[in-house]
């Protein structure tokens, strides 16, 4: 995960076994080829995310976000590797930002269940913006970190100052919003609603033909 985070997924397995301490060979008998090393390195990454995110969500408290946010340096070799695999596209990418769509859609839930969260008017849809801006933006400050610091990358010191710079404009838009009226929502509500209705057979809009 870490060779992967660091050089991309053009590494070869021989340079990955040697990081590990074993050869090639078990390499590929433990996962078969340099592709099952990256799934079962998906699979890695995704679960490390989804069980912190999930054990704050399910008790949030001031303790665990400041323990959170002290802590957020360990986080720095799964975040590498997850932007390595956003960045080479492919169908493992897919794959992998539509798991963190899914799991987003149940950190919501939860949060929606403790009272933490106000239920959005279209979860699945907040859970693929949340997950679209989240990776995008950090894909960004990323490119632009690397174009400060001669492209070499220095990932714990990185998260750092992208969670010093965004925490709290984002903790902050997210409590108290930044719309001072409904009228944006509304007007989007009610265009879809007219939309909607230009689709709906006559004979459904009145329960009759004609």
């Amino acid at each position: 995960m870490t060779i992967f985070g660091e050089q991309g997924f053009g590494v070869g397995v021989r340079a990955i076994a040697a990081a590990a301490g074993v050869s090639p060979g078990l390499v590929n008998h433990h996962f078969g080829s340099k592709d099952g090393l990256r799934q079962a390195c998906d699979d890695h990454v995704r679960e490390f995310i989804r069980r912190a995110k999930m054990e704050y969500m399910s008790n949030p408290s001031p303790k665990g976000l400041l323990q959170a946010m002290a802590e957020v340096e360990e986080f720095a070799p799964y975040l590498a590797y997850l932007m390595r695999s956003l960045q080479a596209g492919g169908p493992l990418a897919v794959e992998m930002f539509d798991h963190m769509v899914g799991d987003m859609e149940s950190y919501l839930r939860v949060g929606i269940e403790n009272g933490s969260l106000r239920a959005p008017l279209d979860l699945k849809a907040t859970a693929r913006y949340m997950g679209l801006q989240n990776g995008g933006g950090f894909l960004l400050f990323m490119q632009l970190y690397l174009a400060q610091h001669d492209g070499v990358p220095d990932y714990p010191k990185m998260l750092r100052e992208y969670t010093d710079a965004m925490m709290l404009p984002a903790i902050d838009l997210y409590t108290n919003g930044l719309l001072t009226d409904s009228m944006a929502l509304d007007t989007l509500l009610s265009g879809r609603e007219t939309t909607d209705a230009q689709h709906i057979p006559p004979k459904n809009r009145s329960g009759a033909e004609g």
